[in-house]
């Protein structure tokens, strides 16, 4: 390539300054591209981090070479964070964001999670190619999840109602003409599935989206066949297993009384949450139900490769569902909900099955633990799946070449001159 690109990464959280996915994905592909020779700036909020964290701050992570992380502190977390709610742009930290951006001389800029970092009005800071990724539905809900009054999906808008529903102030910002006139400063938008573009249009976004689906890191070659356990299984008996949050949209209510009637197997369960108590009581006196609380990496590949299958119950519109990826990238097929983003990952590669009640989940957890050749064929399949549409070969290249047309759209025909070089 003739030169590195110098690319501007704009988020709330980052690593170890997050609570969800959105950070971890943005950390993944800022660090695959200064992997890849890229000069990367991070900048993220430490103050919207603290102001809903309670307890001492994580030490913060070492980042590879060409990789800048820069954390922004006010002093005073809590008006920042809250003006930036009310008023939908960074009244505090704009001098320093925009000085950043200005100083880099950025080719791009990708913004992520904008919430609290400087909502819509950050979008007009800076001058380069501009991204926006839409891990939640943060552009079309105030409560960015589309999980209406904190109890069902949302099929239609009550966002007043909703908002107080979730105990949050209402966003002033949004009952104006500010988002809409900041979205014209953006080249780029990222749906992270068809699903999550469509949705996004259901509820009023007319921008054109391109998708981008997540991804990891590609598969070490090893000489440890994928699928396959390392020793002893972490488990005593056959076992369906769940990693996620334990809060009530990720849908356990459903998984754990199916396990009540259903000997033959166990559900043995990795994360932590805020509904981690209750649904420890709705588990009590079930000896085939487990609970792990949250697990390093490497303890949960283990449980992912002795697994019969991933379990993925989730009752709300996710943008996409990395939990379904790491599974077949561990050669585990999937039983997940028909609801979202699911089927068309599951479809795309045959990785595992599709339920919509408790009937259809036992049945699909029966047939891949008594058929051996179906699940091995729904094995195969994720894993292949996650080697051709993916891993971080499959999908980076791609990102580039979005990038590389945005540019050209944009009028910027040396920017896209250097990402074409660079893709």
């Amino acid at each position: 390539m003739n030169r590195p690109l110098r690319i501007a990464f704009v988020t709330t959280f980052y690593p170890p300054y997050n609570f969800g996915g959105d950070g971890i994905a943005t950390q993944r592909l800022a660090r695959a591209l200064a992997g890849r020779g890229h000069h990367v700036t991070v900048i993220h909020d430490i103050d919207a981090f603290n102001l809903l964290h309670p307890g001492p701050e994580p030490a913060p992570g070492d980042e590879p070479e060409g990789l800048e992380v820069v954390g922004l502190r006010s002093g005073v977390a809590g008006l920042s964070s809250l003006l930036t709610q009310q008023l939908g742009r960074p009244v505090v930290m704009g001098r320093r964001i925009r000085e950043i951006l200005d100083e880099g001389r950025f080719d791009v800029i990708h913004y992520n999670n904008i919430s609290l970092v400087g909502g819509p009005g950050v979008l007009a800071l800076g001058d380069a190619v501009k991204v926006y990724e839409a891990h939640e539905h943060w552009l079309v809900c105030p409560s960015h999840v589309l999980w209406r009054h904190n109890r069902e999906v949302c099929t239609g808008r009550q966002c007043l109602r909703c908002v107080i529903a979730y105990r949050r102030p209402p966003q002033l910002w949004r009952y104006t003409g500010l988002l809409e006139r900041h979205l014209d400063e953006v080249d780029l938008f990222i749906a992270k599935s068809e699903f999550s573009r469509v949705k996004h249009r259901e509820f009023g976004f007319e921008r054109e989206m391109e998708v981008l689906p997540y991804f990891l890191p590609d598969r070490p070659l090893t000489a440890r066949a994928p699928g396959t356990a390392d020793g002893e299984s972490p488990h005593p008996r056959p076992f369906f297993l769940f990693v996620g949050r334990l809060e009530r949209i990720k849908g356990l209510d459903d998984v754990i009384p199916a396990f009540s009637g259903y000997e033959s197997a166990d559900l043995v369960i990795a994360g932590d949450g805020t509904d981690g108590d209750r649904l420890e009581r709705l588990a009590a006196g079930n000896p085939r139900v487990r609970f792990l609380g949250r697990q390093p990496l490497e303890a949960l590949e283990r449980y992912y490769r002795s697994a019969i299958a991933l379990i993925v119950p989730s009752i709300c519109f996710e943008t996409f569902g990395i939990i379904l990826i790491e599974a077949f990238r561990q050669r585990t097929p999937v039983i997940a909900r028909r609801l979202g983003p699911f089927p068309e990952i599951v479809e795309a590669c045959g990785g595992g099955e599709l339920f919509e009640d408790a009937a259809e989940l036992v049945a699909a957890m029966e047939r891949m633990r008594a058929d051996p050749g179906h699940r091995e064929r729904c094995a195969a399949g994720g894993l292949d799946g996650f080697d051709a549409r993916w891993s971080e070969s499959a999908v980076v290249p791609r990102y580039l070449e979005m990038l590389g047309r945005a540019a050209e759209h944009g009028g910027r025909p040396e920017i896209a001159r250097v990402i074409g070089a660079a893709a």
